[in-house]
């Protein structure tokens, strides 16, 4: 699907405020109501809008540990990738999970309760018959940036750094 000025502009809004009723989101793109909700159906249709959400700060009430994983898989096989994906699929205290090139297969973020609690999943894992070779722990200390993007204006920009 091939993206105008209007889509664009309605990505961006949305990415931003969600809950924004029909109306308000069609007067900020200069459009009626009905064609604005039909691009905004057919945005959805074509998969770039999965979902709605609300973005949900749990260290302002729980104070989670959040810790990175680098991990190697034993296997680089399709099998062995879908089997530890599919794991990963099934673990809620994962919270993102990238497959990677270069020295490790994967970068995980867990969202834990606590130390012991992230202890304990790893352990599971390494019990499992997933195949993991090796894994690096990192407990984070401290937020330093965190922010949903907004990668539609990022493209159009032709500065990305300072």
């Amino acid at each position: 699907m091939k993206l105008d000025r209007y889509d664009i502009k309605i990505l961006q809004i949305l990415q931003h405020s969600g809950r924004i009723t029909k109306s308000q989101l069609a007067e900020q793109i200069n459009l009626s109501v009905s064609p604005c909700w039909e691009r905004v159906k057919k945005l959805e249709q074509a998969g770039i809008i999965e979902g709605y959400g609300a973005k949900i700060n749990l260290a302002s009430s729980d104070n989670p540990t959040l810790v990175m994983v680098e991990l190697a898989l034993k296997q680089h096989s399709a099998d062995a990738f879908r089997r530890f994906e599919q794991l990963v699929s099934n673990t809620p205290l994962v919270t993102e999970c990238y497959a990677t090139g270069g020295g490790v297969d994967y970068l995980i973020k867990f969202q834990c309760k606590d130390i012991d609690q992230y202890q304990r999943c790893i352990d599971q894992w390494l019990d499992s018959d997933v195949g993991i070779e090796r894994y690096y722990t990192y407990i984070v200390t401290k937020t330093v940036k965190c922010q949903q993007t907004d990668p539609l204006s990022q493209w159009q920009d032709k500065t990305f750094c300072l």
